[in-house]
């Protein structure tokens, strides 16, 4: 898998450019301005389930989404150029797999939002229900990216040695 992640970022160029005086500096950047686009509007759209500000309609607070997935867009593209760069900094270290892990959760939590309570909770009268679960899939939401950011600033002090890894 090391082999093959750093032949990709070597094949296009990633792997020169992350390499590079400024590479770095700049995917960290990028990283940290799509973090913020991500968590500014996710943030607030889970602290509006949670109940705060209620004058604030959650259908208003949903125009915000493409401005996540933008932050979202960013992170992803940033995030494969660190992971391809040195992978083997990453596919071993305990806290990216964590991280890994919490944003799968997060995703599922988006998926239920969206599948189950979404419409209710966005409706004039939403139900007693659907604003409970709604409060429960925000702090779940919130939790799971809080836990992002931490996973993601404890990578770098999980480097290897490879003792870190149970399996490897």
């Amino acid at each position: 898998m090391v082999d093959y992640l750093l032949a990709f970022s070597q094949s296009t160029g990633i792997f020169n450019f992350m390499n590079s005086p400024w590479g770095w500096p700049i995917a960290e950047s990028v990283h940290f301005i799509g973090l913020s686009l991500l968590l500014g509007t996710v943030g607030v759209f889970d602290l509006r389930l949670l109940g705060l500000a209620r004058s604030v309609s959650l259908t208003a607070l949903h125009k915000l989404v493409p401005w996540g997935v933008l932050g979202y867009s960013l992170n992803v593209t940033t995030g494969t150029m660190f992971l391809t760069t040195a992978p083997d900094q990453y596919i071993y270290n305990p806290a990216f797999l964590t991280k890994m892990l919490i944003m799968l959760g997060a995703g599922v939590n988006m998926l239920i939002f969206y599948s189950t309570t979404s419409n209710a909770v966005k409706s004039h009268l939403p139900s007693v229900i659907a604003l409970n679960r709604g409060r429960i899939i925000g702090a779940v939401s919130l939790t799971c990216w809080m836990a992002v950011i931490v996973c993601g600033r404890l990578i770098t002090y999980y480097r290897p040695p490879y003792h870190w890894c149970l399996w490897c």
